[in-house]
């Protein structure tokens, strides 16, 4: 009875809301410690205080599938299906970051493509520490952003095959979304302008003189004709012994060929 999804659940994507993590992870825990002892019988409102003690995030670890609470937890709201207001204050919730990143992976698991790009992306300006725990039990700090990207790019995450979310190309094809506007897009172009603006033209012309006739580079571009010069003479220098080298052994070719017919002739038995 425990185990059991609350009877006016709605289902979630055509399945039991459950259903959407795998049924060994779930065997798993609903023998866990954790499970039986702090989310037997939690509500909504008891859920979110065990969601505020939470210290890291994670699926399974350990080589007999050990769950952490955070998937614990991941699997009560599944069971008792809180309203959708309620997850939302998980996801605006700043004060607790591992609240937040509940409510973004409960999102991610229930909610459309629509909800989920409206609801997660704002998160991604959020650059806040999290930790990890991977399958080694070992802990690792990553970051509520990437954390909020692997939601919506990856196949899987925290051992749970997430479900299938349109591209955000075809929602804002047919006008469900607006255009993405990036953050750092935005900074960049105010810094552009902002620096044409207070830079003067005089300033930016004798700028430009600095930089085209700098010492510095003067020397390199004086270094780079030596250079060249250097090369452009070895090359003459070797084209010229090549053709001195050719002249001498036509001429040798010669010669021989001459002392050769002499010596024929000398040979011949009708020389007179």
């Amino acid at each position: 009875m425990a185990n059991r999804t609350v009877k006016d659940a709605k289902t979630i994507h055509g399945t039991n809301p459950q259903y959407l993590i795998e049924k060994i992870i779930r065997s798993r825990i609903y023998d866990n410690k954790f499970w039986k002892e702090e989310c037997f019988a939690l509500s909504a409102e008891l859920l979110v205080d065990k969601a505020m003690l939470m210290r890291f995030v994670g699926g399974v670890y350990g080589g007999n599938i050990k769950p952490t609470p955070f998937l614990c937890l991941t699997l009560k709201m599944l069971q008792i299906q809180p309203e959708k207001d309620i997850i939302v204050e998980f996801i605006k919730n700043e004060e607790f970051k591992y609240v937040r990143a509940l409510g973004a992976f409960y999102m991610r698991l229930t909610g459309s493509s629509v909800d989920c790009y409206k609801y997660l992306e704002p998160l991604l300006a959020d650059s806040r520490k999290l930790r990890k725990q991977n399958r080694d039990g070992q802990f690792e700090i990553i970051y509520v952003d990437e954390f909020i990207d692997s939601l919506l790019r990856d196949e899987r995450v925290c051992d749970v095959i997430l479900p299938r979310i349109q591209s955000r190309h075809v929602l804002e094809e047919n006008n469900e979304l607006e255009p993405k506007v990036s953050i750092l897009e935005e900074d960049i172009e105010e810094g552009v302008e902002s620096s044409d603006e207070e830079e003067p033209t005089d300033k930016r012309r004798e700028k430009e003189h600095r930089n085209k006739h700098s010492p510095v580079k003067e020397k390199r571009r004086d270094r780079e004709r030596e250079k060249r010069n250097r090369d452009r003479d070895r090359d003459r220098r070797d084209r010229d012994r090549g053709d001195r080298r050719d002249r001498d052994r036509h001429r040798r070719s010669r010669s021989h060929d001459r002392d050769r017919s002499r010596r024929h002739r000398s040979r011949s038995p009708y020389r007179k």
